[in-house]
């Protein structure tokens, strides 16, 4: 009599076991990544923000100002000769214009808070290579042990451009530059982006030619950024004669960067718009125009903006095309028009951590916080949209 082997099933079976270590292992693998992935994020928020901080700090120095006639021409007689290495050069510079200003200034001797030179910054701060001689040190440390020195908010570095100086450097014109540089991409590249994605996805017919621009949309949305540079430097400035390093080229700049992927968005909200919608709008008598302008535009709006806003993000980060077009100036005073020559915060970050004074990259590690900071905070405002307005159909 033959007896039937035995068949192991279920969780008995030893390819079912395999099976399971095998699913164990990867659960392992993927929180193992994850894990890396976020110690690595942590750790470069914290070196950053670290670096950062004391930028937001400005030592002060208590020192008896001279206002008489000889700083008109000479600005170090404003104060003691001992003293003169211990302030800022960009505050003594001032006094000239000062007593112009206020000539009923001149004769008097008056107590104030003056920015100290940076490398007395970074020397109260503790910095390695503050680059401070002994010398100086010495008389620093006695006026902090005469309660002279002290730290403030550093209010400059918000309310003042680039600077020769590190302890008057700050980021306004290339904010100012950003906002308006970032302001003429969106104009430029959201409607035609919205526009052109519309025409293709709705009335746009399914032939070889329409294939043909799909597949190159795709592609230009790969290709690297400093292309875009070139294309611009190209077209904008050699042939059409847009001022070089101006708002009005990195902007025109960007835009071209940026409409693939808001075409790319946008095609794929409206693409997630029902079909039914579409169809009742027509057994109502709606026209094409009709349908896509009142029925599924205002339904994919959400998805729109939310690639657009993403979009824009990435262009604000963006620093190899608009080093192409020229927006690395020295730019001391904020622009008044996109026709002026200025800069943007990614570009001024760059400069900063190619100086070799210790004082920059503190400012630098401020400069990339405070672009982080609105980076996240436009990424955070495009998920905050898709949450809210998101159907579920």
């Amino acid at each position: 009599m033959n007896k039937s082997p035995n068949i192991l099933i279920g969780s008995a079976h030893p390819r079912h076991k395999k099976r399971e270590r095998a699913d164990t292992r990867f659960r392992w693998y993927g929180l193992t990544a994850l894990g890396m992935a976020l110690a690595f994020l942590v750790f470069f928020f914290v070196d950053i923000i670290g670096q950062a901080l004391p930028a937001f700090h400005q030592t002060e120095v208590r020192v008896d100002v001279h206002y008489s006639e000889a700083v008109k021409s000479n600005y170090n007689a404003g104060i003691d000769h001992k003293l003169r290495r211990i302030v800022s050069r960009a505050w003594l510079r001032t006094l000239p214009a000062l007593l112009e200003k206020q000539p009923e200034l001149i004769g008097q001797t008056r107590t104030e808070w003056v920015p100290a030179d940076s490398r007395v910054d970074q020397y109260i701060k503790q910095h390695e290579g503050h680059g401070l001689k002994e010398k100086y040190q010495k008389t620093v440390d006695a006026m902090a042990a005469q309660g002279n020195i002290r730290q403030v908010f550093n209010a400059a570095f918000f309310s003042s451009g680039d600077s020769k100086l590190p302890e008057n450097a700050g980021i306004l014109a290339a904010a100012v530059g950003s906002v308006f540089t970032l302001l003429l991409t969106m104009l430029v590249a959201v409607p035609i982006g919205i526009m052109t994605a519309i025409y293709l996805e709705e009335f746009a017919p399914d032939n070889h030619f329409t294939r043909m621009i799909e597949v190159n949309i795709n592609n230009l949305a790969a290709i690297p950024s400093i292309l875009y540079g070139l294309l611009g430097l190209a077209i904008f400035i050699n042939f059409m004669g847009v001022p070089r390093s101006s708002a009005l080229a990195g902007g025109l700049t960007l835009a071209l960067m940026t409409l693939p992927i808001i075409i790319i968005a946008t095609r794929a909200a409206l693409r997630a718009v029902p079909e039914s919608i579409r169809e009742a709008a027509y057994g109502l008598g709606a026209s094409s125009l009709q349908t896509v302008w009142h029925h599924v535009l205002p339904l994919a709006m959400p998805g729109i903006l939310t690639g657009s806003i993403i979009g824009l993000a990435q262009a604000m980060g963006e620093t190899a095309p608009l080093i192409i077009v020229g927006m690395m100036a020295y730019i001391p005073e904020p622009s008044s028009s996109i026709l002026d020559a200025t800069t943007v915060l990614p570009a001024q970050v760059y400069t900063w951590s190619t100086e070799s004074l210790r004082g920059y990259a503190e400012r630098t590690a401020a400069g990339i916080l405070v672009l982080l900071t609105v980076l996240l905070s436009l990424n955070a405002l495009a998920v905050a949209l898709r949450n809210r307005s998101q159907q579920n159909w």
